[in-house]
């Protein structure tokens, strides 16, 4: 059963964001539909119309109207108002996916001439790197890093286009000393390798859409276990984040229809660095408490 529109909307975007993703199970179809691209869009949905909102979503403005009233708000342009509130108070420029449709539409002209090429994925990996500072708060770094820190063993997981990002994520922790399984899925042994984990440990799932079943089936399988989550994922609602206690939201640049990494790349080096960092500090730390006895 659906839950009751609330009485009072959500004063900030970010606590829309959070309603968002708490009843994101229990919308329709259609309103599942509105609900991502509002997650994912959040600077169209402050500037564009209403009419090009419910193109890109493919529903009627109507639509637009319900989703937001059964979010406590009075009409769409309420809600709409306060993500362009706080589009103003970021001073955030074009939004995520309208500089890369831009882009798009120009590679399309140039054609594929190497030099031109390269131009076309440096400029969309430079767009998708800057858009993780939109979409990766501190806290969510902070929360990240921390749940790395304190885990047990650290299992990493990632299938398909995601493969990379995952054996990258498990060396440099490895490097970093510290306890590590890399979920590889040799001969199909995946949720075997997951067997063995406990609560005090974490599994890091990485997957984007249409999101690799195995990746799916080993969130499910961790969190039966009662082991914790952290997703990398291109939604927040998606198969491996909605189940996760922590989701960091990378969404990389597509040109010419080939997908990049390079900014899921510079977010697991970045939560590498920092762990080893903040585990090297701590290791100083106690050689100076035992020093000093």
């Amino acid at each position: 059963m659906a839950d009751a529109p609330p009485s009072t909307a959500p004063t900030t975007a970010e606590a829309l964001r959070a309603e968002i993703v708490r009843r994101y199970d229990t919308l329709s179809k259609r309103l599942k539909q509105i609900a991502s691209y509002v997650l994912d869009e959040p600077n169209d949905v402050a500037l564009e119309t209403l009419a090009v909102i419910a193109a890109r979503c493919d529903v009627q403005p109507s639509a637009i109207v319900r989703f937001a009233k059964s979010f406590g708000f009075e009409g769409a342009s309420q809600m709409q108002k306060l993500f362009r509130d706080g589009l103003l108070s970021n001073n955030a420029a074009l939004g995520y996916s309208e500089r890369v449709r831009q882009l798009d539409e120009t590679t399309s002209a140039t054609g594929a001439d190497p030099a031109n090429l390269l131009a076309e994925f440096v400029e969309g990996n430079t767009l998708a790197i800057d858009n993780l500072l939109q979409t990766v708060s501190g806290s969510d770094m902070r929360a990240a890093v921390d749940s790395i820190r304190d885990a047990d063993t650290i299992y990493v997981a990632g299938f398909r286009r995601s493969f990379p990002v995952a054996s990258y994520l498990a060396y440099s922790l490895l490097q970093a000393e510290k306890r590590t399984v890399f979920v590889d899925g040799v001969a199909g042994l995946a949720l075997r390798q997951v067997q063995t984990m406990a609560p005090d440990d974490l599994l890091i799932a990485v997957s984007y859409q249409p999101y690799a079943e195995e990746t799916v089936a080993l969130v499910e399988a961790a969190r039966a276990r009662g082991s914790k989550v952290l997703a990398i994922s291109d939604s927040l609602v998606s198969p491996v984040a909605q189940p996760a206690d922590i989701v960091l939201q990378v969404r990389e640049s597509e040109v010419h229809k080939f997908r990049s990494l390079s900014a899921s790349m510079c977010l697991a080096q970045a939560l590498a660095i920092n762990f080893a960092f903040e585990a090297s500090r701590d290791v100083t730390g106690r050689k100076r408490r035992s020093t000093a006895k």
